[in-house]
């Protein structure tokens, strides 16, 4: 019988204990396919899980694999299974912590075909980025000839909320390091640089003020944001879920847009040319400690992917 290969972990911690095992095939169920993986994205919170620190959101039982982004090749499909036919190409989204490994069994609902025009890497990153800037941007009210800030501008979800942002006719503040500044206002932002002062300059770049903030990185950028003056509701953080219960501001993520529509959607408009998906870095399955060891550092410009 032959086994298909998967990352897991049996114990919390650093990217250290991450390995690689053999495991039985997949087999699929009512209205499931089996994938074999060609390319799957990581994430930083599947770095909050395996570390532990999202516990109290996303409760782990070990051992636990690990992945949500997806893109490959259909090899078998369950009953009850019509839209898709080993063969197909697919990209999609695990909510099984399955889709870093070299095959997962994945219900069709949570896949799309894969668009032609976009590469392995790019299909196998686009499901978290994706939905979390389309969750992020819509929670927040984002229209035309507005002013959003966005913290963590030129990571994953960021690169894409940025863009799509100005896709819908926003202006964006794009907070990142000054080495992004460049690749930021040629997809026609305005860079501002993090760190001391942040809120000065942020107010010199928009005298009139923020309509809205969009966080990507952290807690202090929601307290940021409530002393710029931004309203509540208009503030969307997608990894500072107790100050955002703290502080009753909005946090609404992938989980909150993860639907085959939405991934159309953002899939169509990479596809099409509108939203590019940067690829930081690509390493093979049995490297994940070290894609990980690279996305902790939180220096990287876009997605990070597994190629099993």
């Amino acid at each position: 019988m032959p086994e298909a290969r998967a990352v897991r972990f049996d114990t919390f911690g650093g990217p250290e204990v991450l390995y690689v095992t053999g495991i039985p095939m997949p087999s699929p169920g009512p209205g499931e396919v089996v994938v074999a993986v060609r390319a799957a994205g990581i994430n930083p919170g599947e770095s909050g899980i395996r570390s532990g620190a999202l516990e109290f959101k996303y409760p782990t039982r070990l051992p636990c694999g690990e992945g949500s982004d997806l893109a490959g090749v259909v090899t078998a499909t369950g009953p009850g299974v019509t839209g898709f036919a080993p063969g197909d190409e697919v990209l999609g989204f695990s909510w099984t912590r399955s889709s870093h490994a070299t095959h997962t069994a994945v219900p069709v609902t949570q896949l799309i075909p894969k668009p032609a025009e976009l590469s392995w890497g790019v299909a196998g990153a686009l499901y978290v980025v994706a939905c979390t800037a389309y969750a992020a941007v819509r929670a927040v009210g984002a229209g035309e000839g507005e002013t959003i800030a966005v913290s963590a501008a030129a990571g994953g979800v960021g690169t894409v909320t940025v863009q799509l942002l100005r896709h819908l006719g926003a202006r964006v503040l794009a907070i990142a390091s000054p080495a992004n500044a460049d690749w930021l206002a040629a997809r026609g932002a305005t860079p501002v640089p993090y760190g001391d002062g942040l809120a000065q300059r942020l107010r010199a770049a928009a005298p009139e003020g923020i309509d809205a903030f969009i966080d990507l990185f952290g807690p202090q950028y929601v307290d940021l944001a409530l002393e710029l003056g931004v309203p509540k509701d208009r503030i969307n953080t997608v990894i500072a879920f107790e100050a955002a219960a703290r502080l009753g501001v909005r946090a609404e993520g992938s989980e909150d847009a993860s639907t085959a529509d939405v991934l159309t959607y953002m899939a169509g408009l990479v596809a099409d040319g509108t939203l590019e998906i940067p690829i930081a870095g690509t390493y093979a399955l049995d490297d994940v400690a070290k894609a990980f060891e690279e996305l902790d550092r939180r220096h990287t410009r876009g997605k990070i992917v597994l190629l099993p």
